[in-house]
């Protein structure tokens, strides 16, 4: 029996609990269980943005309506026809919220493999790779927590990275400030980190009142404010804008208040009531953020094996800071079961929840 968390398309507010009987597994494809994965406001994210970026195409539900939200986890090889990857082997990768999922390796080696299934062909290559623990130099075997970490931080972080990567590589189109919303996401604060590590601009964070202890604890921003404090930013700065909430009101009150706006990118839906779209906005035009088109650029421009390395010591800079701080940035919890996951899945998405907690979750005991 297969255990599926489906989510209604234009009301995610709305989930039903899917149970069918197990896919059998084809020649060449593999059977992985779902043992834990990641629950953020990235995954709301995807879901809020599933229609216009194709996010629901990983794991077609066949109905219009509902989808699956794809999570990034760990999975155990439980059965396989294929001959090159072997039952027990245990992969990082782009999962379904479910209990188990039935992939068709490609170029399958010792590194992992990619999901071959067709309908996935037209899809982003980053999100069908399956990596492989026992080769994957971000598996840390001596850290007793190194799958949480991976699963709540690894694919933020890549992104912030990316978005960091991004404005410096457009010298922060001559601001002079970074303004981050949503700065208690992970995704936010890994930006935040990477940009006051360059220190090549002013990081501020805008955040709920009740996040601003948090935002201030990390040591990240340069300046914390609450949403309603966008007065204490001087309206002639030279800023660039990095939208992680995706607060329409927010954004036109920016756009509106801040005449020489640079930039203006959109990251994510963490305010996903509250989204809307970018039309009729005063000044600069905003833009979507695609995380692949700037992997795609510095791989070209680096090749693949110096992009992997900066990357990787960037990853390992920010979860040591992320693990060690006093007191540490993320302390992830796990639970597991039905009702677990529904409730947890209900609390990120109304963005409830101490802002330090990582929710790793799984359907099984």
């Amino acid at each position: 029996m297969t255990t599926t968390l489906r989510v209604k398309k234009d009301d995610l507010k709305m989930t039903q609990i899917f149970e069918t009987a197990s896919a059998p597994v084809a020649a060449d494809q593999v059977r992985l269980s779902v043992d834990r994965f990641a629950l953020t406001s990235n995954n709301i994210t995807y879901a809020a943005f599933g229609n216009a970026m194709n996010y629901w195409g990983f794991y077609p539900t066949g109905e219009d309506d509902w989808g699956i939200i794809p999570v990034w986890g760990f999975g155990t090889v439980i059965e396989s026809t294929h001959a090159d990857v072997a039952v027990g082997e245990r992969f990082y990768g782009y999962y379904p919220m479910a209990s188990d999922v039935v992939l068709s390796p490609a170029r399958a080696n010792p590194r992992g493999f990619a999901d071959g299934v067709p309908h996935r062909a037209s899809l982003h290559a980053v999100y069908n790779q399956y990596t492989n623990c026992a080769s994957d130099p971000f598996y840390d075997k001596t850290a007793t927590n190194t799958e949480d970490i991976q699963s709540l931080l690894r694919p933020l972080f890549i992104t912030s990275w990316l978005i960091d990567d991004f404005f410096a590589d457009n010298q922060f189109f001559g601001a002079s400030a970074a303004i981050l919303s949503s700065a208690s996401s992970k995704t936010a604060y890994g930006t935040a980190h990477e940009m006051k590590k360059r220190g090549d601009v002013k990081v501020i964070g805008l955040t709920s009142s009740a996040n601003v202890a948090f935002c201030q604890s990390l040591g990240c921003y340069d300046q914390v404010l609450t949403y309603d404090e966008l007065e204490k930013i001087d309206s002639n700065a030279s800023l660039v804008y990095v939208d992680f909430a995706g607060n329409a009101a927010l954004r036109r009150r920016i756009h509106a208040g801040f005449s020489n706006l640079k930039y203006s990118c959109s990251i994510g839906g963490t305010h996903v009531t509250d989204l809307g779209s970018g039309k009729d906005l005063a000044g600069i035009k905003p833009v979507l953020f695609f995380a692949p088109a700037q992997v795609k650029k510095r791989t070209e421009e680096w090749g693949g094996a110096e992009f992997g390395k900066r990357m990787f010591m960037a990853w390992a800079d920010f979860t040591k800071t992320v693990t060690t701080s006093n007191p540490p940035w993320l302390q992830s919890q796990y639970q597991h079961g039905l009702a677990e996951v529904s409730k947890v899945y209900a609390e990120v998405l109304a963005g409830k929840g101490n802002p330090r907690t990582g929710q790793m979750l799984s359907f099984h005991p």
